[in-house]
């Protein structure tokens, strides 16, 4: 329960979609979002879109950080958003993260994906892109 005047943390979860277990980054990230106050909820490597949805159900999430180095995003990422709109979930937002290239980037805002954060980008960026 929120009391009036406290501003509910965000809650984040993150995980790896696929046989990827590429996990440094989600990790990274995780840990600077609960420094800068959110909940996080990280799930690990290797899951299908249906245990990201189920555990996005379950949990209540407001954003799901999905992270990619093995080419999955293509295929993964839009079964992903379709499970969330089939069990009506669609004030999640999703962001993505990992290797993902430039000529997809585009692809992947089509679909809803917001935020999409290669190597190298500031780990303050995808905080402040994530909270607000």
């Amino acid at each position: 329960m929120v009391m009036e005047g406290s501003k509910k943390k965000t809650r984040v979860l993150m995980g790896i979609l696929g046989i990827d277990i590429h996990r440094r980054g989600a990790e990274v990230v995780s840990k600077a979002l609960r420094d800068a106050g959110a909940e996080v909820i990280y799930m690990g490597y290797c899951l299908t879109p249906e245990m990201i949805v189920d555990t996005a159900i379950q949990e209540d999430v407001d954003v799901i950080g999905l992270s990619t180095h093995c080419g999955y995003h293509r295929i993964l990422f839009p079964k992903e958003i379709s499970l969330l709109r089939e069990r009506k979930v669609g004030s999640v937002r999703i962001v993505a993260g990992g290797t993902i290239p430039v000529k997809d980037k585009a692809f992947l805002e089509d679909i809803g994906v917001t935020g999409n954060f290669g190597p190298g980008t500031s780990i303050d960026v995808i905080v402040d892109h994530i909270l607000n």
